[in-house]
């Protein structure tokens, strides 16, 4: 059976209706749910650098022994395309010293992976130079977390390189060992989709991705959607525009991303590390402890049959 571990987002209150729990509140909801571990939130109002001290980071380590939990992941929080109109503020060496500390971080809690995002897509910088933030940016990340122990993994969240095909390359570029893959079947399916709706027309497969992807892979994090068709009424014209879709979550395996295929591939490569769930969007039934809970259940219902 797979490690299983909930992502403290999916109880931060970072959406409309959202039920927030303090940080030590949700490692006790996740132990009495039955997670094997924790992913945490590297920022307020979880687990913020400026919070945790070397006796916080005791105190929280006691905890997570007493409850019986790991932590698979500290989530962390970077954009390294950030701040181009503002070169004389140093976005990219704020956000390596941050990844640095996030390591540091992980080491005190016996956690061997720090997450990290590539970057957004800027109208006024060109897609060659965003790359290249990324990959230098990156390798000086994963070469700062080398030396506290700790493995970096890029999470396919961010514009750049969402696809697998684009994140295996930038990993190859990228070239340091301690430097992994957190691919995510949420991110890539809907450029899948669109791929077969004839707007690319390149992209593989959650299968195809995965195997790709299986030497460098330590981490994935789930969540599933449904499409929502969005219009906008034009008075005019006395019709509509199409507009791109919505993606509405609904309860792992109710969706259109085909987890049983991801699964199932994750197991043929001998795949063995966490796999995480997030709430980290609006819920079909809103935001109550309830229906948190409730999609936390269902997201271990679903996982056991793998």
């Amino acid at each position: 059976m797979m490690k299983t571990a909930l992502h403290s987002v999916s109880y931060a209150g970072v959406w409309p209706g959202q039920a927030r729990l303090g940080l030590d509140d949700f490692l006790e909801r996740t132990r009495n749910l039955g997670f094997d571990a924790v992913m945490l939130m590297a920022k307020r109002p979880h687990l913020s650098l400026l919070d945790y001290d070397a006796d916080a980071r005791s105190r929280l380590r006691q905890r997570l022994a007493g409850l019986g939990l790991k932590v698979a992941c500290l989530a962390g929080y970077t954009d390294f395309c950030l701040g181009a109109e503002r070169p004389d503020i140093p976005t990219r060496e704020l956000q390596i010293l941050y990844v640095r500390e996030l390591a540091r971080l992980a080491r005190d809690l016996d956690c061997g992976l720090v997450r990290v995002f590539t970057g957004f897509d800027y109208a006024n910088v060109s897609l060659d130079q965003q790359w290249g933030w990324c990959v230098t940016s990156l390798r000086e990340c994963a070469r700062q977390a080398a030396d506290a122990g700790v493995n970096i993994g890029i999470q396919n969240h961010h514009d750049a390189a969402v696809h697998y095909e684009s994140l295996f390359e930038l990993v190859e570029e990228i070239n340091e060992p301690n430097c992994k893959i957190m691919f995510d079947a949420w991110s890539h399916a809907p450029v899948e989709k669109a791929a077969s709706a004839g707007f690319r027309q390149e992209g593989g497969d959650l299968v195809a991705a995965v195997k790709k992807l299986a030497p460098y892979l330590v981490h994935t994090t789930v969540a599933d959607y449904v499409h929502r068709p969005r219009y906008r009424y034009q008075p005019n014209l006395i019709n509509y525009i199409c507009e791109s879709d919505a993606l509405r979550a609904v309860p792992l395996g109710e969706g259109f991303i085909d987890y049983k295929s991801f699964f199932k591939a994750l197991k043929e490569i001998g795949f063995d590390g966490y796999v995480a769930y997030e709430m980290c969007s609006y819920l079909r039934g809103g935001g109550s402890e309830e229906n948190l809970d409730g999609y936390a259940r269902k997201f271990l219902d679903y996982l056991s049959a793998f």
